[in-house]
């Protein structure tokens, strides 16, 4: 499957990972943004039969119908499945399944199965964000030191020349300045039994999405959060506050709260291949969101494109109830939406002088949004030990496609941790918070009362 998923790579895609890194495109191929490519970096065009269509950058409009807070779930609810794909016929479609998918597919050929439905590029921005990225592709780079420079407002690298650009451009993904919303985290049990691990409420920022900055008043930091679990009762009231930046000497800082203690220490370790403990260890700190920073433990590849069969538009998924989004020892086969989309692929090997619990790792990032919307991890034999679905929904509010639920499967352990679900729960843009209330201090002072 991997040979003929390789021959699918375009070779524009092998030029971009042949090129030198830390240096922003040329004007002329930045033009490429207003004419062949989206102003993210995408091939406006069709595939060659038409069933990955022309980008017309509409986005989804306005959706009538039922919602999750902002997340409209009654979106193309008409449609059926033009494909299914599953155990017995996944023979005829290897070269569009990634390695985790077919994996999946042998390990529950029962239950587990591909619903293909129509192919809808639903990702689109305001003007100022495609103004924003146009500026970035010739002027955003990355430093002697690993830092950036040059970036605001959207995609750093719409036009990348490595691996580790593309990830940055999923790091920095195009997000609303705001959002908060409550999940759970759920795992899946060897024996198909399901746990509640965690509930909490979360708030999200984005300072580089900030409507009022610029890249000379930015300080790098592009993602700020805030996390208070309301359950299991002995958890209840531990919080969380992160702050992401491309500063390569410091690229995440985090407080925790811990009601025992009473008291709010430092938590380097809350990154990495550390067990996320608020997922009960069942799956990594940088699994959460498809990829959290540091992105040094590795070296990256940008292998090229591929037409594959991705999870996408997933709003009717979070329409279902939190027990009807499972079956088994999966998400609901029959909630999930998957379409052909192009995706970029990013291999990464474990640095030298450098350890990581998955040494070789490979991520699909969709071609118009730079999601990481799938990624399997393989243990130090070389074999297939784990694989993740990022599922995707559109935003019309933003409007774009967007991305909270992460299903990360570990194969070997037979096991699932679902990663803030966001089913039965409320996902809202809203007003942005001052800085401060993503602060050590603002912690405590918030347990104090």
């Amino acid at each position: 499957m991997i040979r003929s998923m390789w021959m699918a790579v375009t070779a524009a895609a092998l030029l971009a990972g042949s090129q030198l890194a830390g240096a922003a495109v040329s004007a002329d191929e930045a033009g490429k943004l207003k004419t062949t490519f989206t102003p993210l970096g995408a091939e406006r065009a069709a595939n060659k039969d038409g069933s990955i269509p022309v980008w017309d950058g509409k986005g989804v409009g306005t959706v009538a119908g039922a919602k999750l807070g902002d997340i409209p779930t009654d979106l193309f609810a008409a449609e059926k499945p033009s494909l299914q794909i599953t155990a017995a016929n996944m023979a005829q479609h290897l070269d569009k399944l990634s390695e985790g998918t077919q994996a999946l597919l042998k390990k529950y050929p029962d239950t587990f199965r591909v619903e293909v439905y129509p192919t809808h590029r639903t990702a689109a921005a305001p003007q100022a964000v495609y103004d924003a990225v146009f500026r970035n592709a010739s002027q955003c780079r990355i430093k002697d030191d690993g830092g950036l420079e040059g970036c605001f407002g959207g995609t750093p690298f719409p036009i990348p020349k490595d691996g580790r650009e593309a990830l940055m451009n999923h790091l920095m993904r195009l997000m609303p300045e705001s959002t908060e919303h409550g999940f759970n985290n759920v795992v899946v049990n060897a024996d198909g039994s399901r746990t509640i691990a965690s509930r909490a409420d979360y708030f999200n920022q984005y300072p580089h999405m900030a409507k009022d900055g610029s890249a000379e008043k930015w300080s790098g930091e592009y993602f700020l959060g805030r996390l208070q679990q309301t359950a299991p009762p002995f958890k209840a009231g531990e919080a969380l506050a992160l702050r992401d930046s491309t500063d390569a000497k410091s690229p995440r800082t985090v407080w925790q709260y811990l009601v025992g203690q009473r008291r709010v220490r430092r938590a380097p370790t809350v990154c990495c291949d550390t067990p996320d403990f608020v997922a009960s260890g069942a799956n990594y700190f940088d699994e959460v969101e498809g990829l959290s920073p540091p992105i040094d433990r590795h070296e990256w590849k940008l292998v090229g494109k591929a037409e594959m069969y991705v999870p996408y538009n997933n709003n009717r998924f979070y329409g279902a109830s939190l027990d009807d989004a499972f079956s088994g020892h999966h998400l609901n086969s029959g909630k999930l939406r998957w379409e052909l989309h192009r995706v970029w692929i990013v291999e990464g090997n474990v640095a030298a002088g450098k350890r990581h619990a998955v040494p070789k790792r490979r991520y699909y990032l969709d071609e118009d949004t730079w999601l990481i919307l799938m990624s399997d991890g393989f243990d130090a034999n070389g074999k297939l030990w784990r694989t993740a679905q990022g599922i995707a929904f559109a935003l019309p509010s933003l409007p774009s496609v967007i991305r909270k639920t992460d299903a990360v499967y570990n194969l070997q352990a037979n096991s699932l941790s679902v990663v803030q679900l966001l089913n039965g729960e409320y996902f809202r843009v809203v007003a942005p918070k001052p800085d401060a209330y993503f602060t050590g201090d603002a912690i405590a002072a918030d347990a104090a009362r």
